[in-house]
């Protein structure tokens, strides 16, 4: 068994089953690779990937078991790596975020700004995608951090630390019936119709929760993941938009007239969550310790060094998060 034979067939994998767009990542051939997962799978006597004629079509399940545990042996591998250079040079290396659009535009421009002066030399990456798409970039290595109010609690392999909390706005155009009122109530928003989030996204269940709580159904006649095409069709006036209230821009959104609805929902936490055992560069605090300065080097430390639930809760709980 070879260490390359891993990262092809975690590859191949992670590319869709895709022999001939993994060949092109990696530098490789097509042939090559298959020759390679074909003499494992003749040494391990299990089959990794089910085949029809020439295409691999799924993973088998004692595929998806060594392949589990393959990709812990290419994170360590990886993190030997990362020791090696922290020692060579702390300043140059990588980092690989996984974001919203909502925390990409409106709360890590300046965090980014102020990291790229303080570290020249080490590459940013940014993807970016739903809550649910985001953690599975942190729980299987794509990406070093994920960023995102949803989701990542479904994933155990992630250690998840609270960044700050955040509430919603009613946003409408200037020539709405809201628009000259300082406050709203649920019940008032019940009777219009409702531009927000997509399910799933920044912070959308709270709405729901919201809505329920006095037995009223919303009226979401158009959902987004962008909160910038949200507030687009709020200006063309198909409804009444609830978004994030550190998405609204008084100069950006001059046409727009922003309400503020926290008293109606209740708030939600930003947290940033990366994957169990990830060895932690310098610079690698620093980014975080710039998001939330709460989140200092010893405390993420320790965070990592604790990682059950319990601890961390008990972590946490003293904690009063910013709200932005």
């Amino acid at each position: 068994m070879k260490l390359q034979q891993l990262r092809y067939i975690w590859e191949v994998a992670h590319h869709d089953l895709n022999v001939s767009a993994t060949a092109q990542v990696l530098f490789t051939s097509q042939p090559g690779i298959s020759k390679q997962i074909r003499l494992l799978e003749d040494e391990l006597g299990v089959e990794i990937f089910a085949r029809s004629g020439k295409h691999l079509t799924r993973v088998t399940p004692a595929g998806q078991a060594i392949l589990n545990i393959a990709g812990d042996i290419l994170k360590k591998v990886d993190n030997i790596k990362q020791v090696a250079q922290e020692f060579s040079d702390d300043t140059k290396g990588s980092l690989t975020i996984g974001t919203t659009h909502t925390q990409a535009r409106y709360a890590l421009p300046k965090v980014i700004h102020n990291f790229m002066l303080d570290y020249p030399q080490v590459s940013l990456h940014m993807n970016q995608g739903t809550p649910m798409q985001i953690a599975e970039m942190a729980a299987d290595g794509t990406v070093d951090f994920a960023i995102a109010t949803e989701a990542m609690e479904h994933f155990s392999d992630l250690i998840m630390f609270p960044c700050y909390r955040w509430n919603r706005s009613v946003v409408v155009p200037k020539d709405h019936p809201l628009a000259h009122r300082s406050t709203v109530t649920i019940e008032e928003l019940a009777n219009f119709p409702l531009i927000t989030y997509v399910y799933g996204f920044t912070g959308r269940s709270k709405l729901d929760d919201a809505f329920a709580a006095k037995g009223l159904e919303p009226q979401v006649v158009f959902t987004a993941a962008d909160t910038d095409v949200i507030k687009t069709y709020v200006k063309l006036g198909l409804g009444v938009g609830i978004v994030a209230s550190m998405s609204i821009d008084k100069e950006g959104d001059p046409d727009l007239v922003a309400i503020d609805a926290s008293h109606l929902f209740e708030s939600s936490i930003t947290k940033i969550g990366l994957r169990k055992g990830t060895f932690m560069r310098s610079y690698m605090y620093e980014f975080i310790e710039l998001f939330a300065p709460h989140l200092t080097k010893d405390v993420v430390s320790y965070a990592l060094q604790h990682n059950n639930k319990a601890d961390l809760d008990a972590l946490f709980s003293q904690v009063n998060l910013p709200v932005l």
